[in-house]
């Protein structure tokens, strides 16, 4: 089940929200867990119970964990850490490890490994780190262990935040899985409302036009291609995604705003970057957050005797992040690539980019961005390389003329990228998203999202097309 279906749009959400407000507070959070099952196990049947078994184990190693000191303490972190570990390296990577390894194998001569395919658990990905960060917060003092494994479970299968994020640390979280009545107010109600119609409007109506132009050229061969029409798929690419992803955690942190929670934000207009570092700080940033305290300062952070260290841990943690993307080889290639330009702006490109004026900068960086999307996107290397090849072949021909429809759109997602490099642009978006709103804007935001919903509804109604593309992580 999706956020932009009608079966999320016209039945769920509505009769879980009635539900929902209309319950005693004591129920609530029962209520949404049972809401939250229901929706993973409509997706995933097979796993709902080998998430739910997870999540009860590491319940009780947690508390027994908080409990405990000196290295039985550490012990019991190191065994919840390895049984989530075990669970995401099995099903998440096991294909790929065997794949790899027939590879070998089959250079050496020997005989391959038979494997059955194994199924990927919708969202594995988010809800393995959010496990991580309940063990390893406790661990280190953050919070004490929630007293109900029915707020570990809430906490993990919450429906709005469940299947692409964004990744909500258990210490921003704990307090409000047991209380979150000052949350609960018609204000949060009404703006939660708004920043899902927001959201689902950037999936619907601006992402999934990009997405059939782009899987359209991707699905070509490179050598049919002109420089032309690479440019234009790596360009319908380049919005669908972030149009994708950004509208889903819009969709979540609204839905979540609408039920209490308070959830981080994930997105801040990383097209408008100057450097790849500060694409990295705009970017899926709850990711960026979780890699810089749960693996990167624990290998040492900036706090090292070398720059070959310093350099070594920024790569590392990039190649982790492409491999947490998919098991593939473009996901890794695709993380060392971002790696590799973080290491140059340490060493030299933040003071040129810095020099040459912001939008040169900013040109250079989103050009950089889409190379790594080629990457990011493509089956295998050997497709990646060949399209690179043709976005800078510069045999510029016919296009195969995109409609209008496209065009239109393309329009639209190049103004919603870059608007906020101006003053008026970011003003309208802290009124539109962050400020209180008066009376007046309540007024005009109601008639737009209705709007809004309702051209999005007709949208899904009669269209086949309506991936996500973050559900394969």
């Amino acid at each position: 089940m999706v956020f932009s279906s009608t079966l999320f749009l016209l039945y769920f959400l509505p009769v879980f929200l009635t539900v929902y407000y209309l319950s005693d507070v004591k129920y609530k959070n029962y209520i949404a867990l049972a809401a939250s099952i229901f929706f993973y196990a409509w997706g995933a049947p097979d796993f709902i119970f080998i998430v739910l078994g997870s999540i009860i184990v590491d319940f009780f190693i947690v508390q027994k964990m908080y409990e405990s000191t000196g290295l039985k303490k550490k012990l019991l972190l190191t065994t919840s850490v390895l049984l989530n570990l075990g669970l995401l390296a099995y099903f998440k990577y096991a294909n790929f490890f065997v794949d790899n390894l027939n590879v070998l194998l089959g250079i050496t001569g020997a005989g391959a490994i038979q494997m059955t395919k194994i199924i990927m658990p919708i969202g594995i990905s988010f809800f393995s780190f959010q496990k991580f960060t309940y063990g390893i917060d406790v661990f280190r003092g953050k919070h004490k262990p929630l007293k109900k494994v029915t707020d570990l479970a809430l906490y993990i299968l919450l429906f709005p935040q469940l299947i692409a994020g964004p990744i909500v640390r258990y210490g921003e979280i704990a307090d409000q899985l047991e209380d979150r009545q000052q949350n609960e107010t018609i204000d949060n109600k009404l703006t939660g409302l708004f920043r899902f119609i927001l959201g689902l409007s950037k999936k619907v109506l601006i992402a999934n036009v990009m997405g059939a132009e782009a899987d359209k050229i991707f699905a070509m061969n490179p050598d049919m291609m002109n420089s032309s029409v690479a440019w234009i798929g790596i360009l319908a690419y380049t919005f669908q995604i972030y149009f994708d992803f950004s509208g889903y955690s819009d969709m979540a942190i609204g839905l979540g705003k609408m039920i209490g929670f308070k959830f981080p934000e994930n997105f801040d207009n990383p097209y408008v970057s100057r450097s790849i570092s500060e694409f990295w700080r705009r970017w899926h940033m709850t990711l960026g957050r979780w890699m810089k305290d749960y693996l990167y300062i624990p290998l040492g952070g900036n706090r090292v005797n070398s720059k070959f260290r310093l350099y070594f841990n920024l790569w590392f943690v990039f190649l982790v992040s492409g491999l947490w993307h998919g098991a593939a080889w473009t996901f890794i290639a695709w993380g060392a690539f971002h790696g590799l330009f973080l290491i140059l702006d340490r060493l030299f490109l933040l003071k040129v980019l810095d020099k040459i004026g912001k939008l040169p900068a900013m040109i250079f960086t989103f050009i950089v961005t889409m190379i790594g999307w080629v990457i990011f996107r493509s089956v295998s290397l050997d497709f990646a390389f060949a399209y690179i090849g043709k976005l800078f072949s510069f045999n510029f021909g016919p296009a195969g003329y995109p409609d209008l429809e496209f065009i239109t759109v393309l329009i639209i997602a190049v103004i919603f990228s870059f608007i906020t490099a101006i003053k008026p642009g970011k003003k309208l978006e802290d009124k539109i998203l962050y400020q209180q709103y008066p009376v007046s804007r309540y007024l005009v935001m109601s008639i737009c999202c209705m709007l809004l919903l309702i051209v999005c509804v007709a949208d899904i109604s009669s269209s086949g097309f309506n991936p996500f593309i973050y559900f394969r992580f």
